[in-house]
């Protein structure tokens, strides 16, 4: 199934969900772990129905839900014919999320859109073909889980054990300095509470070029991470 961009997921309206990273994510609150399985076990029937099922993690007065397809089918040619096999939103995420959304609303759930976040791992290296196969098997034991299917040598793990790591490619002739950072992705009605917040503690703000979807941060010590938000899926 084709995946679906940033302005398609907008239109949709999900007001419950906000798009980070690749997925589409929603936090609820709930009063106790039996609250939160009552929830879940609703939500599984619900996805049992469609065919299709969420991530979840319950935590402390909250249940976290992602949405997202494992063979999204990305396009990257004008004619359409180049396929690839993504982790990305997709129609039927879109449709569970919506069935979801019904489903808390039954019960009386209070939804936290501003509450999500996703992590993620970035490295700069010079050639990326040559080092994912050895990031692959120290992060999930299988040098093959790079890319799974998509144009790039991402380290993505089926089981979501880890954080996705992306690579930035770098001049060989650059120099040194910080090569790994962290991508924090929060929904975009959080960012401009998040850098000030940061700002406040005794961080800097170093590259707003690409704000407010991308804003580099470093803490005193000069340690950078990049706070991220998918303006493209923000709802208006």
């Amino acid at each position: 199934m084709d995946m679906i961009r940033g302005d398609q997921i907008a239109a949709e309206g999900l007001t419950d969900w906000r798009k980070l990273a690749q997925g589409l994510h929603a936090r609820y609150r709930v009063v106790g772990f039996g609250e939160a399985a009552r929830f879940v076990t609703a939500v599984g029937a619900g996805g049992d129905d469609l065919g299709h099922h969420p991530r979840v993690r319950i935590g402390e007065g909250v249940v976290d839900l992602e949405v997202v397809s494992q063979d999204a089918v990305y396009r990257d040619d004008e004619d359409g014919s180049e396929l690839h096999g993504i982790e990305w939103v997709t129609q039927r995420d879109v449709d569970l999320a919506r069935r979801i959304t019904q489903i808390a609303a039954e019960l009386g759930l209070t939804a936290d859109p501003a509450g999500v976040s996703e992590v993620e791992l970035g490295l700069d290296v010079t050639d990326s073909a040559k080092v994912a196969p050895v990031w692959a098997a120290l992060l999930t034991g299988d040098p093959q889980s790079q890319g799974r299917g998509t144009p790039g040598y991402e380290i993505r793990d089926a089981d979501v054990r880890i954080p996705n790591l992306w690579f930035g490619e770098v001049d060989p002739e650059g120099g040194g300095g910080q090569r790994f950072h962290l991508e924090v992705y929060v929904a975009t009605e959080q960012v401009e509470g998040r850098v000030a917040a940061a700002v406040a503690a005794g961080g800097e703000v170093v590259d707003d070029s690409q704000a407010p979807g991308l804003t580099v941060i470093a803490d005193p010590e000069g340690n950078r991470g990049v706070l991220c938000a998918d303006m493209s899926a923000a709802q208006a």
